[in-house]
């Protein structure tokens, strides 16, 4: 998801979108407390697009047809779980988002883009 872009990253953005708020959170969003936050704005966390976007993968394909009997129940256990356990923890991508409150986040500073890519002057 990180890798598209244009048309084509809009395209499967607003597909991500649709089951998130059509599925996902009607379903298991629960409470949005300060142990539990989450942004009303999550598409601008890239994180969570990321990890969103795998777990939708992960949901067509363990709960359609050729996902098995036991495909639903391990998209839970493997998945799910662990995807919103994490997006939702207090200090995850949405620590400082309250409800109607985005906080965008600051990325970790880095000494040298490519540290050991070509030096100026050829060294």
């Amino acid at each position: 998801m990180l890798y598209l872009q244009g048309a084509e990253y809009g395209q499967t953005l607003r597909r991500l979108t649709l089951w998130v708020h059509n599925v996902l959170l009607p379903v298991y969003g629960r409470e949005v407390t300060s142990t539990a936050p989450w942004c009303s704005r999550w598409w601008e966390h890239h994180e969570a697009v990321a990890q969103l976007h795998a777990l939708w993968l992960a949901w067509g394909e363990l709960t359609g047809p050729d996902g098995g009997m036991t495909g639903p129940g391990a998209w839970h256990r493997d998945f799910l779980g662990p995807v919103m356990t994490g997006l939702r923890d207090p200090q995850g991508p949405f620590a400082g988002c309250k409800p109607g409150g985005h906080r965008a986040k600051e990325v970790p500073p880095v000494d040298a883009k490519d540290p050991f890519g070509p030096r100026p002057g050829g060294a």
